[in-house]
């Protein structure tokens, strides 16, 4: 479901495969593991980057797998969060390598990273809960706002349901960099994680710094009990 490697001093968390990396309990199980398995690993000299093969980053909850059951609904929202929590928790840069289309679920995973770098060839970022007749969760809108603070551009993705490209993501603030591939994206995410990795910051220093920077999400992902005061 997916792997991990270290290259350098940057860990590569891939989502495998050729399929649409639907988050089911059996890929979030994966994805929190590997996150562990990264926590526990951390130095002041390490960085994250997530990408994944194929055509889609990640196509979102697996609906099909959820069905009409609110109770399997509520367990993928349960175990999304909490891997949200771990990114925005994590002691070291994260970097998200958008390879393909990341919708719903798989675009806030990616909006959870402290950097997104996007390929331009293939892929858009589309919050589609509208078209798809869902309410958008507390939790995503808490990171949405302050990831995406530019009201014009979060109207376009919350409230349009925009099929979002690389090219015009970056410049609405979302992308960071946008790359002509999925090879170069990856690329260019790793080099971004080890220009990171070499400032040699401590770790749970910048993790605190990362909470202190977005208030409201860890307020509600459950990482702060109250908003700092300004």
């Amino acid at each position: 479901m997916c792997t991990l490697e270290q290259r350098g001093r940057v860990f590569v968390l891939t989502l495998t495969g050729g399929g649409e990396h639907r988050l089911n309990p059996t890929l979030l199980d994966s994805i929190q593991c590997a996150l562990r398995r990264v926590r526990s690993s951390s130095t002041p000299s390490s960085a994250l980057v997530t990408t994944a093969e194929g055509k889609f980053f990640s196509n979102g909850f697996d609906l099909s797998w959820a069905g009409d059951s609110d109770d399997r609904k509520i367990l993928l929202g349960t175990k999304l969060k909490q891997i949200i929590s771990d990114l925005f928790s994590l002691p070291m840069p994260t970097v998200a390598a958008v390879t393909g289309h990341a919708s719903a679920a798989g675009f806030l995973l990616a909006l959870s990273h402290d950097y997104v770098v996007m390929r331009k060839d293939r892929g858009f970022l589309y919050m589609s809960e509208l078209d798809i007749g869902l309410m958008i969760p507390d939790y995503f809108m808490a990171v949405v706002r302050e990831k995406i603070p530019a009201a014009g551009a979060r109207r376009e993705v919350v409230l349009r349901a925009g099929k979002v490209t690389a090219v015009r993501a970056a410049e609405m603030g979302i992308v960071d960099k946008a790359y002509d591939n999925a090879a170069e994206t990856v690329e260019g995410g790793v080099r971004l994680g080890e220009e990171l990795a070499g400032r040699g910051w401590d770790g749970e220093l910048y993790a605190r710094t990362r909470k202190a920077s977005y208030p409201e999400a860890c307020l509600v992902l459950g990482l702060v009990s109250f908003r700092p005061k300004l």
